[in-house]
């Protein structure tokens, strides 16, 4: 465990890396095999690979380290405010931030080609510093995510968050459970078929202690 100086927004918080993890080398483990897929309703699907990554622990501290973070502020109804995590895009042709992350997408882009039909195109990162960190209930619907079905893998490094699932309200008319998955220390989810559309995704806020956490999203072109 190490104590972390400040962040771009002026915020402290102490990251306890894994009994497992701190020390390793970065290695991605297979894919074939490993994967576990959950259906989900209205065409929507997950598919999960706990501990994809051996070394996230270093990863997270590479990309804490050299990632130009940067904090955002947006409208909420008559005021500004702070988006509550940092985050960094890196698009179509820009360099990623670390050789690991070259190789993840190389990855997924090998494992998920038949089924998705065209490589994964960008990259975003966001840091959740604690438990104050979140984001709201939303889809990655910004582009061809709101019309056709897509993937987004998400890679998380740092210490666990939980990562929630519902189906959007309006078509639950009945409602619909929600699903939480614990990701960190290299744990990779990827949300796919009509997920973006049919269901959101939050990272919700928590009282209990929680160390910083890094998300990877790869997603493919004209999907944000």
């Amino acid at each position: 465990m190490r104590t972390k100086g400040a962040y771009a927004a002026g915020m402290t918080g102490a990251f306890q890396g894994s009994l497992f993890d701190v020390g390793q080398e970065i290695r991605l483990g297979p894919l074939d095999g490993a994967v576990e897929r959950v259906p989900l309703s209205f065409g929507a699907w997950i598919d999960l690979r706990p501990g994809w990554m051996t070394g996230a622990d270093e990863l997270f501290l590479r990309l804490e380290r050299d990632v130009p973070w940067r904090a955002e502020r947006r409208q909420m109804y008559e005021r500004v405010v702070d988006v509550p995590r940092l985050l960094c895009f890196y698009d179509e042709g820009q360099a990623l931030p670390d050789p690991s992350l070259d190789e993840a997408k190389a990855l997924l882009d090998a494992y998920y080609a038949a089924e998705l039909g065209e490589p994964f195109r960008t990259a975003g990162l966001c840091l959740y510093r604690d438990g104050k960190d979140s984001v709201a209930w939303h889809g990655d619907t910004v582009g061809r995510g709101g019309t056709d079905d897509t993937m987004v893998a998400i890679l998380s490094v740092g210490d666990p968050r939980a990562l929630a699932l519902r189906p959007r309200p309006e078509l639950a008319r009945g409602g619909g459970e929600t699903l939480r998955y614990e990701l960190g220390h290299g744990d990779l989810i990827v949300m796919g078929g009509s997920c973006q559309r049919t269901w959101e995704h939050a990272i919700p806020k928590t009282a209990r202690p929680a160390g910083p956490r890094i998300s990877i999203q790869f997603r493919v072109r004209g999907v944000r």
